[in-house]
């Protein structure tokens, strides 16, 4: 059976935001905002971020390789890129496990 989803997005987390903290709407924006540009901007930099008990963004380095053409066969060269990898802390994992566990017992 396929675990239904919801979609948290930005507006979501600006409104918990400020029913928690108590911000005012333009304030618990500005903080959403504030967090997720300083994170964009330290990966622009090439700097990874942990934020401790959730998740780390993490920069990685590809070399370039060699690959074939799925349609042709020719053989292509994939050049060098840099990859982003998101890696749950051990406290999201077992949150989302924990989750996802109740959800299946109540069905």
């Amino acid at each position: 059976m396929a675990l239904e989803q919801e979609t948290v997005v930005k507006a979501d987390l600006v409104d918990h935001v400020y029913e928690r903290v108590g911000f005012t709407r333009s304030e618990a924006l500005n903080a959403v905002e504030v967090i997720l540009e300083e994170i964009k901007s330290a990966l622009g930099r090439g700097e990874n971020v942990r934020i401790v008990g959730f998740a780390s963004f993490n920069l990685r380095r590809k070399n370039a390789r060699r690959a074939r053409n799925p349609k042709t066969g020719e053989p292509i060269t994939i050049q060098p890129r840099t990859v982003l990898t998101f890696k749950p802390s051990r406290h999201l994992l077992e949150a989302t496990n924990r989750t996802t566990h109740e959800s299946d017992d109540s069905g």
